[in-house]
């Protein structure tokens, strides 16, 4: 089996980017043989079309709602055939597996189309192809096409396999809007080394880039009827923050993963600023409080909070509910805490509640009524034994996010990335107000916290015959209360992607949807039963709409008929 062609082709317009995958296999035995296509895509992307073209003949992916496709296909699901095409493979990537058998001498295309929204995240913003074909390959090719209407502010290609030889293999061309990435490295170039034939092409290939932002009021782009939002404030204030670290040492803790929570915890302590304040809660069977109150960050609170940390050690049950209560009192007392802050509470834990209350629900009502909207809630699962469902509707109902961490080597730097991205509040309750009568289907668009890095997004569709989008920020800063306004020409605005002759049409159409499906299900995750019914089916017609393979949806991979039927591709969650 040979893949004599493997073409990434990625455009990304205005942080939307869609990238179809294409490989074409040869079988050059004399009997028919397995081909197999494997793409590894972003966690965060979403599926939309599959197909393989094999003798002249086009089997498509074909996408509908989860348990229609599930029902169709139960009878190949009952064999064990269909153990689903994608599967989770780490902690940003999940992988598309499909293979088919094909006759001697016969060609095989496969080709994967996948789409999503970059999102910025400590300023910049990072598209990663996962180049891992496992043979030399003759025609081998990478095209990242990048249009951004703001500017392009920096651009740079990063990758875990490149050496001097490959590198002569990558070109970049590149004006102020605009940038071309191509790597297309030789038969030669991809090699171990002259004599073996095997491939130095396997990692990551990462571009990183981030725009320019004149606007104060951030920047409106318009297509088809449809505008997309993008604010992302800079050199603002930071606000000091009251941070609570609600820290799991009970008896699975122990080992390589509390010694990695210790490393985390000493370099985020040197991430504090003098302003904050801060303190720890541990927890096992038992709850412990470093401190009564918290402290601010002066340089010898840290140095005593790191001697602390030292001492960590793990043992015992595990006491999720009196830990969160614990914290939010100790912030409820707090005195003397700056007027304008932002308090949180960060949780990291690796298992199930087993100590004090246990049952879930009971802790997630609990905890919502205690915090009541004051502060955000964060919450990491360490490893793959904690329910990841019960923490994400926790930080969801709480203001906060849920992030796994993935119990590898570079835990501590999972740990310490985290905090990196909520360390630095710039704003808070963050409203972007549109004239109610002239948008319909607008995204989210209140925000309680604006962290230094990342960028808010809102899309909509604007009714017809308007001439003019006036749009209002109103936010609070740590030194005042800001009201920005802006105005976008809607026939400007739409003239700019007019002569882009790589874009794809509708694309602030399918950028509003995928964002618009994201926040359906984000929003189910909290909510009570009878609302969750109604937003799911929200978002399954979006799916379907826009085919997208989401929680809800499968597609159905289609084969030649003498073979194993029924596969499906389905959307794995972190909750699984």
């Amino acid at each position: 089996i040979d893949i004599y062609s493997l073409h990434v082709d990625c455009k990304v317009t205005s942080r939307f980017a869609r990238t179809v995958v294409t490989s074409r296999i040869v079988n050059r035995a004399n009997e028919s043989q397995e081909a197999t296509f494997e793409v590894e895509l972003p966690k965060t992307a979403f599926i939309t079309n599959f197909s393989m073209h094999i003798d002249g003949k086009v089997y498509p992916g074909i996408i509908k709602e989860k348990a229609a496709a599930q029902k169709e296909y139960d009878t190949a699901v009952s064999r064990g055939q269909s153990a689903g095409l994608v599967k989770i493979r780490d902690r940003k990537l999940e992988l598309f597996h499909v293979s088919v058998s094909i006759a001697a001498a016969s060609k095989v295309i496969f080709e994967l189309t996948y789409e999503e929204l970059l999102k910025r995240q400590l300023g910049k913003f990072e598209l990663l192809i996962k180049v891992r074909p496992k043979q030399l390959v003759k025609h081998f090719q990478i095209d990242v096409h990048i249009f951004e209407p703001q500017g392009i502010r920096f651009l740079e290609t990063d990758s875990t396999f490149m050496t001097n030889e490959l590198t002569e293999a990558l070109t970049k061309v590149q004006n102020e809007t605009k940038a071309h990435i191509l790597f297309k490295p030789t038969v030669d170039q991809q090699k171990v080394n002259p004599e073996l034939d095997e491939t130095l092409l396997n990692g990551d290939f990462v571009v990183r880039y981030d725009v320019k932002r004149e606007a104060t009021a951030g920047d409106i782009q318009i297509v088809n009827g449809y505008f997309v939002h993008y604010f992302a404030p800079s050199e603002m204030p930071v606000f000091p923050k009251n941070v609570i670290f609600v820290i799991d040492r009970s008896g699975s803790m122990a080992g390589r993963k509390i010694e990695q929570t210790r490393d985390a915890l000493l370099k985020i302590l040197q991430d504090l600023r003098p302003e904050d304040h801060f303190s720890f809660i541990t927890f096992s069977t038992k709850v412990a409080e470093w401190k009564s109150s918290l402290l601010p960050a002066t340089e010898e609170n840290v140095a005593s909070a790191a001697a602390f940390v030292q001492t960590l050690s793990a043992r015992g049950g595990t006491d999720i509910s009196r830990a969160l209560l614990r914290a939010v009192s100790a912030l409820d007392r707090a005195k003397s805490l700056p007027e304008r802050s932002v308090s949180m509470i960060i949780l990291l834990t690796d298992g199930q509640p087993t100590s004090g209350e246990t049952n879930v629900e009971v802790i997630q009502e609990d905890i919502q009524k205690a915090i009541n909207g004051k502060y955000a809630l964060f919450c990491l699962g360490f490893g793959f034994d904690v329910s990841y469902k019960f923490l994400e509707k926790m930080a969801l109902s709480n203001g906060g996010i849920a992030r796994r961490i993935y119990e590898k080597a570079d835990a501590a730097l999972q740990l310490q990335g985290f905090f990196q991205e909520v360390a630095t509040p710039i704003l808070m309750k963050i409203e972007m107000q549109y004239p109610e009568n002239a948008i319909e289907g607008l995204t989210k668009n209140n925000f309680t916290l604006f962290f230094e890095g990342s960028e808010i997004v809102v899309a909509g569709k604007i009714s017809n015959g308007l001439d003019l989008l006036p749009v209002e920020i109103k936010a609070q800063s740590h030194t005042s209360d800001l009201t920005l306004k802006e105005e976008a020409n809607v026939k400007e605005k739409e003239q700019v992607f007019q002569d882009q002759k790589y874009i794809f049409g509708n694309f602030i159409e399918r950028l509003w949807a995928y964002l618009t499906i994201q926040q359906l299900l984000e929003k189910a995750i909290s909510a009570p039963e009878e609302d969750q019914k109604a937003l799911e089916a929200q978002a399954l017609d979006l799916s379907l709409q826009y085919s997208f393979v989401t929680p809800l949806t499968s597609m159905v991979v289609t084969k030649p008929s003498d073979q194993q039927q029924g596969e499906l591709a389905n959307k794995p969650t972190e909750a699984g």
